[in-house]
């Protein structure tokens, strides 16, 4: 019964969200075959080169293979201060990844060709270039697509990691469960994504079976024979080709084109940002007649930040304690109003960005503990965690186990001995704390996960976690163009309190309310928007 229920609730996501889903699948469809095509491109002939020019197959394949095991977030964040965020460092990421199976491929199936055959064809009169075209290739045709067809259904995987950055795709959907702790929205993008791979291998497969020559061995074992009826083939090679070209060009137009009265607003990888986010971009498109292009999700606040300096994103919500220590490097001030004005006056001088007005709430970062722990323990303050932390697992973001406003700082002061640290990003940390895997996690004060979980909230009676109040902030070049900005965005400013972000940020995480609905509904009851 259980299970007939959760699927009948996953059916009625499907069908609530299934527009934004159709969305993120062609953009998963466009960034993939656009990223596979252009490793096709330069990895074909470059293993060709390597074949003719054999002191070349050492670094060439040396160099895909370095590439191969660089880490995919560790590439994103090399290719984000070149290219910035969205779609074209996730290309730039698929294609090197794709290289090496369709370059070595390419390599062998040419190399394992018998050599007999090219002398051969060299007896018969052929030019080198005439044994390339109608006798190697041919002949090396069915490990090439076997490369090409490994390096397609691997793109489809790899293409889920560019949401962080803002590139769109089925990742977005899948990430966003993560951070909501709900599986429905895992699995509506998760589902999509193993069905493409398996389209994406088919497709594949059949190319391969059409473009290889009759009585060659293709990579399965078997030999192709020659049909009679060849005109089938050639209408399907027609028709899969059409259908590349015209994927490839509204690719090549959803990628690079970026009309000028277009304003970027982006957020970090939270659901509070995505709120905001929405909020600020509802309120331009209402009051103005300017388009916004969204872009959620950009991984940590660091993420944001180089986009927003970049001017690869114009408006973003940042918080005030993440710009002074983890941005600035600077020690935390316990003074709301100076930290503001600190960073204010550093982000304009340095980095041409400007901070408006804070929006009312102090989204600082807590400890928190479940009701049985707190009970347990006689848990009220972080001094009082201290003394049990060597009986306790801490599960924390990956970015909080690294910064010295986080845990590393925290640390010190308290001299906090747990028992073990794991770092868990997003809602998995609900997840590990809700099933006793961990015992303590870290939040943002402000968070519906910590309402919706009933987590005891550990008071920092030590004052280390400075003041983390959200403000809207724009990039210069932007606000200089459009100056009817600061006055539009700063109708905001002090309308939200600690309460309000609560309960906004509930209806998210816990009552699986779209973001965009929650922020449209605030900037409404507020007569912020008609």
């Amino acid at each position: 019964m259980d299970m007939i229920n959760s699927i009948s609730k996953f059916n009625d996501f499907v069908v609530l969200r299934q527009g934004e889903i159709i969305n993120l699948t062609i953009e998963h469809i466009q960034l993939t075959i656009f990223a596979v095509i252009i490793a096709i491109i330069v990895g074909v002939p470059l293993g060709i080169l390597i074949s003719r020019v054999k002191k070349l197959s050492g670094p060439v394949i040396g160099f895909a293979n370095v590439i191969q095991a660089v880490p995919s977030l560790a590439l994103l964040g090399f290719l984000i201060p070149v290219l910035g965020i969205g779609s074209r460092p996730a290309i730039l990421m698929v294609f090197l990844y794709s290289l090496l199976p369709i370059i070595k491929n390419t390599y062998t199936g040419l190399m394992n060709i018998n050599p007999d055959v090219i002398e051969s064809s060299k007896g018969m009169g052929m030019t080198n270039k005439q044994i390339l075209k109608l006798v190697q290739i041919p002949l090396a045709l069915p490990i090439i697509m076997t490369g090409i067809r490994v390096a397609a259904v691997t793109a489809v995987g790899l293409m889920t990691i560019a949401a962080i950055i803002g590139a769109g795709g089925l990742g977005y959907m899948v990430f966003s469960g993560v951070q909501t702790v709900d599986n429905y929205m895992i699995l509506a993008g998760a589902i999509p994504a193993c069905l493409l791979a398996l389209l994406m291998d088919f497709i594949v497969g059949k190319i391969e079976q059409g473009v290889t020559p009759p009585r060659i061995r293709k990579a399965d074992g078997t030999i192709k024979l020659s049909k009679k009826k060849k005109y089938k083939i050639n209408n399907m090679q027609k028709i899969v080709a059409s259908s590349l070209l015209v994927i490839i060009v509204a690719s090549c137009t959803f990628i690079f084109t970026r009309k000028s009265d277009v304003i970027v607003v982006g957020s970090s990888n939270s659901n509070e940002q995505t709120i905001l986010g929405n909020m600020l971009s509802i309120l331009i498109e209402k009051n103005t007649d300017l388009k916004v292009q969204r872009k959620f999700n950009l991984g940590g606040s660091a993420i944001a930040f180089t986009a927003l300096k970049a001017g690869k994103i114009d408006v973003c919500p940042q918080y005030t304690g993440t710009a002074l220590v983890d941005i600035m490097k600077k020690k935390p001030i316990s003074d709301p109003d100076k930290t503001y004005e600190v960073v204010s006056d550093y982000s304009s001088k340095h980095y041409a960005i400007t901070w408006l007005k804070p929006l009312g709430f102090n989204d600082t970062y807590a400890l928190a503990v479940s009701q049985d722990t707190a009970q347990k323990y006689n848990l009220e303050t972080v001094s009082d965690l201290a003394k049990v932390g060597n009986k306790l697992v801490l599960g924390c973001t990956i970015e909080f186990s690294n910064r010295e406003d986080g845990y590393l700082g925290l640390n010190k002061l308290y001299n906090l001995k747990f028992k073990g640290v794991r770092a868990i990003d997003g809602g998995l940390r609900y997840t590990a704390l809700n099933n006793n895997k961990t015992d303590v996690l870290d939040a943002f004060s402000t968070e519906g996960l910590l309402k919706a979980f009933k987590l005891k909230v550990l008071k920092d009676d030590k004052h280390f976690f400075p003041p983390y109040y959200a403000v809207p902030t724009i990039n210069n070049k932007m606000l200089e163009k459009h100056p009817e900005l600061k006055p539009l965005i700063n109708k905001l400013a002090g309308k939200i309190d600690d309460e309000t972000m609560i309960d906004l940020n509930y209806k998210v995480d816990k009552l699986s309310q779209k973001p965009e609905k929650v922020a449209e509904d605030f900037l409404r009851r507020n007569k912020l928007i008609k």
